[in-house]
């Protein structure tokens, strides 16, 4: 008896075009702050009203973040693969944000800069040194 049901090689898989992390904030103005004046972010578009979405991007990395309840939970993380971590690292350290002083280091052999922003959530800028 036949199956009907398709073999891995009959199913259509989609085109993923990007992924877009959703990071939940709770003050939009905090965010916007810290996102584009402190990190250098690009604000793409803002709904402010409540409650508030947004996008931020740097370079082809978009982060969208949402007042939203039910947009995730505070302390989520991100790793995002760059190159030229150093000098960004440097742009950073000058700008003296009063909340941040982010460190730069090695893991499992590639340089790595982790920031929090102020609702918890994590990116994690990773440059492979291979």
């Amino acid at each position: 008896m036949m199956s009907n049901t398709p073999t891995r090689a009959q199913v259509m898989t989609p085109t993923i075009e990007s992924i877009i992390p959703v990071f939940r904030i709770f003050n939009v103005e905090k965010a916007r702050e810290f996102y584009v004046s402190f990190l250098g972010f690009q604000e793409d578009f803002a709904y402010e009203d409540s409650p508030a979405y947004m996008q931020v991007s740097l370079g082809d990395f978009r982060l969208h973040l949402s007042e939203h309840h039910g947009d995730g939970c505070p302390g989520g993380l991100v790793r995002v693969r760059v190159a030229g971590l150093q000098p960004y690292h440097q742009e950073l350290l000058a700008k003296e944000y009063d909340f941040l002083r982010p460190n730069i280091g090695e893991a499992y052999g590639d340089i790595e800069m982790s920031i929090r922003d102020p609702f918890g959530n994590t990116i994690k800028f990773l440059q492979e040194s291979r």
